[in-house]
């Protein structure tokens, strides 16, 4: 067995992992991270794309409200690659109460949230598309954040700090020695090498599965709820500001302007098992429902995608163990020497993506107080590598770039302006990765044709990449290549379409079907040699590794089943 050392162990790549990774390598610790898939492939990249101003929760959870706040300002100085400042609404609609906009409005004094009053005409003139009977408008600081973006950034931080990320293993075993926490097991899930990491600390960000990561050091009980909620990707900007409703926390009462869609999320239900989530029909009818009460003629544009996440919820004994929506979305800390008697071994979970700094900082400085270390916090003031000097993003800014490229750069992906060499540079910096993780970096397969066209070019980018790193003779390399080339196209092209199921009504129908006739029967991709083991390995995917479970019988003439490692991920994956 291969085996590494270090000082911390941090298992789990969203937000929260990855801050604290990046807040180690900056007090001068090693640290090694372990995530199970790609960087941002849970939680952090299955969300509808906003950076809190705090505006949601300035009534039904303050002190979110205010750490929202906070964090909004510091994320735009140092994530500014990352950031579009769009700036956000929060209406009241024709069907809400005007009493709840009077505490709405004291909430967000009483909590430091930056808000401002404006006139209904203001606001129409603003966003001409929303609902023309609002009756009050309040302009607060939301914004747009890519969660992918953001979460490289501070993973390229600490690597050029001397820290490792490791994607694609799996945490199979936390090993304590005498009460204290010494090694962490783990899989490399391409290979399926064993890998033994010694340590002294181990910090669990895991999200909705780090009750299960807890239980691999025998630390049963860890109460974290995953909160299934859906998201609708439309096929064009609906409106250039966040538009929210001003009511408590509910159901599709935010819509997000992510790139180059608008975002409607998001629904809330308890759920077990946060890697395969079902999207239910009657949610899909609901957020569409929704979009309309905000924004007249919503659910006559076009969807492009649907997909699901799971938020890690703490459980609230003030609430029901069901009742993910009015659960607090504040962060907890366990500390497994107090609760467990393992010494060196700490878990966070809740919190929202805007403060994932302050969640890595809080549980950093516990493990700091439980060394008795003194080496503060630098995070808030220093930006990451691929955002210093720069301005917050614009969404023109790809155009430019590719305007000014074109003659030498082929486009490949129209609808989202992803260029050859894009496709390059994302596969010589992670020559292992699937088309899935490249769309992440680039939002290949992410517009209105959903990778029906541009999948194919990528995929021939990939096998001229995967020929090129051949070891054996060029007449015995082809097979191999293209075998690990199919396994990828088909790969890719089923997550984009499981994310259009759910969505298969009136003209949606037509155009799916026409992509699908051109995949399939122009292409027939559906009848490739069938994937080796070795392929399928290399994909890396959940489920095309270990498999997953049969829908219900109820469910086999409805949506599919989204699951983890598909692309049915968050923010703006549509």
């Amino acid at each position: 067995m291969k085996t590494l050392s270090t000082d911390v162990v941090v298992i789990g790549g969203g937000a929260t992992g990855a801050g604290i990774l990046r807040d180690l390598a900056m007090r001068g610790f090693n640290a090694i991270l372990l995530e199970r898939a790609d960087v941002a492939q849970g939680t952090s990249g299955r969300f509808h794309g906003l950076l809190h101003s705090g505006g949601r929760y300035v009534v039904s959870d303050p002190r979110s409200a205010t750490e929202c706040a906070e964090e909004n300002a510091i994320i735009r100085r140092i994530h500014s690659d990352a950031v579009e400042e769009t700036g956000g609404l929060f209406v009241v609609t024709p069907e809400d109460d005007l009493e709840f906009s009077d505490r709405f409005l004291q909430g967000a004094k009483d909590t430091g949230v930056p808000c401002e009053e404006i006139s209904v005409s203001k606001a129409l003139q603003l966003e001409p598309r929303l609902n023309p009977g609002i009756k009050r408008a309040f302009a607060v600081e939301d914004g747009a954040v890519d969660g992918w973006r953001m979460c490289w950034g501070l993973i390229e931080s600490a690597r050029a700090l001397g820290s490792q990320a490791l994607t694609y293993h799996k945490a199979t075993k936390i090993i304590h020695t005498n009460g204290t926490v010494s090694a962490v097991i783990c899989q490399n899930e391409r290979t399926g090498e064993q890998i033994q990491i010694d340590c002294r600390a181990v910090l669990n960000a895991a999200g909705p599965w780090a009750g299960q990561v807890a239980a691999m050091a025998g630390a049963h009980g860890v109460d974290v709820v995953p909160g299934r909620g859906i998201m609708i990707a439309m096929n064009h900007r609906l409106s250039h500001r966040v538009i929210n409703r001003c009511i408590h926390p509910a159901d599709g009462d935010i819509i997000v302007p992510a790139h180059t869609v608008s975002i409607i999320g998001t629904t809330d239900k308890a759920v077990e098992n946060p890697d395969f989530l079902e999207i239910e029909h009657d949610e899909v009818i609901q957020m569409l429902n929704a979009g309309e009460v905000l924004i007249p003629g919503f659910k006559n544009s076009r969807a492009v995608h649907v997909w699901a996440g799971a938020r890690p919820l703490v459980k609230d004994s003030r609430v029901s163990s069901t009742d993910t929506r009015h659960m607090s979305r504040g962060m907890a800390i366990i500390d497994h020497s107090e609760r467990d008697g393992i010494s060196g071994m700490f878990t966070i979970a809740g919190g929202k993506l805007t403060t994932y700094r302050l969640m890595a900082k809080n549980v950093v400085d516990a493990l700091m107080e439980h060394w008795g270390e003194n080496r503060p916090c630098t995070t808030e003031t220093e930006a990451v590598p691929s955002a210093k000097g720069k301005r917050t993003h614009r969404n023109s800014d790809r155009l430019a770039k590719v305007e000014a490229t074109r003659d030498q750069d082929s486009v490949l992906c129209e609808c989202e302006l992803v260029t050859r060499s894009m496709i390059e540079d994302q596969l010589t910096a992670q020559p292992e990765a699937n088309l899935d993780d490249v769309r992440r970096q680039t939002r290949l397969g992410m517009g209105p044709c959903q990778g029906t066209f541009c999948a194919i070019r990528a995929a021939g980018v990939m096998h001229e990449v995967y020929r090129k790193a051949e070891t054996t003779t060029a007449e015995g390399s082809a097979p191999a290549a293209a075998d690990r080339t199919s396994t990828m196209l088909r790969l890719f092209t089923t997550n984009r379409f499981d994310g259009v199921y759910p969505l298969l009504y009136g003209e949606q129908m037509r155009e799916a079907a026409l992509n699908q006739w051109i995949l399939q029967g122009t292409l027939d991709i559906d009848h490739l040699p069938a994937p080796s083991s070795e392929a399928k390995l290399a994909t890396g995917d959940l489920a095309m590794v270990h498999g997953r479970p049969t829908p219900p019988k109820t469910q086999l003439v409805g949506p599919r089943m989204a699951h983890t490692d598909s692309s049915v991920n968050e923010e703006g994956d549509n």
